[in-house]
């Protein structure tokens, strides 16, 4: 789940600098970064969920 969780924000982060999602607060090409920080949560959220397995 964490492998296909990091993949999916990886390409979305490919996509953003190519062309801005245009959701609030991605909407420039150097907001990339904010993806970042969502995807190191997410896979934070992940590991503490499943006890650290």
């Amino acid at each position: 789940m964490t492998k296909i969780l990091l993949l999916l924000i990886l390409a979305m982060m490919i996509v953003h600098i190519i062309k801005p999602l245009g959701l609030p607060g991605l909407r420039r090409r150097a907001d990339f970064w904010k993806l970042a920080l969502i995807a190191l949560a997410a896979v934070s959220l992940t590991i503490l969920l499943r006890g650290g397995e």
